[in-house]
């Protein structure tokens, strides 16, 4: 998630593990699983994901960018840049995610805004998104994370298959938004290197309207 976007994603947003409030470890890793730290797109927020073994999901750099190929999707997943707009992210189906809160003051929450079956990710302009946990701990339209409180975290399962619009309640309308692709095709991508941020996205998504 970002402040001013992705995201948790999380994207999640999420992210790497630098943190301006203080440094959150990572959640353990379990037997045949690999906890992969995504790309950061926000200071006060990282995610990791626990990637089942012997899928091509466990090879998504941890700093990089990555791929989707579907019948219905072909795009550019991670992002770097991004400040005001959403980016995407890229998951094999059964991924755990772990959305951990970096910052000491600021609550967030992790809400699926809609599910969609193929691009583009048109956002609602005012979607009603609950700060109440729901939804159990599978990703699907209505789940809702709860509040995240400043140095607590939420895992979440990526069980089925779908395109997920994700947004922080308290911060929706600050660009805090992302898209969780879910698909058995996702295929790691070339490493890539974060380059300094700008107030606009460098190359057009293939996701965006």
């Amino acid at each position: 998630m970002v402040r001013r976007l992705l995201a948790v994603g999380l994207a999640v947003a999420g992210l790497a593990v630098s943190a301006c409030g203080g440094r959150v470890g990572a959640p353990a890793s379990g037997n045949g699983a690999d906890i992969v730290p995504l790309p950061q797109f926000d200071p006060n927020v990282a995610i990791f994901a626990t990637v089942p073994k012997n899928t091509v999901g466990e090879e998504l750099p941890s700093e990089g960018l990555g791929t989707i190929r579907s019948v219905h999707w072909k795009a550019t997943l991670g992002g770097f840049t991004q400040r005001q707009y959403s980016q995407a992210l890229g998951f094999a189906p059964h991924t755990k995610i772990t959305i951990l809160n970096l910052s000491h003051h600021i609550e967030h929450t992790l809400d699926v805004v809609k599910v969609i079956k193929r691009p583009p990710a048109l956002f609602p302009p005012n979607p009603k998104l609950p700060k109440n946990k729901q939804g159990g701990s599978t990703l699907q339209l209505g789940y809702a994370s709860g509040i995240i409180m400043p140095g607590k975290s939420v895992t979440v399962t990526l069980a089925k298959p779908g395109i997920y619009l994700i947004g922080c309640a308290f911060h929706y309308h600050s660009g805090m938004r992302d898209v969780f692709v879910v698909e058995p095709d996702a295929t790691p991508g070339p490493q890539g290197t974060p380059p300094d941020p700008t107030s606009s996205p460098t190359v057009r998504s293939s996701y965006a309207p």
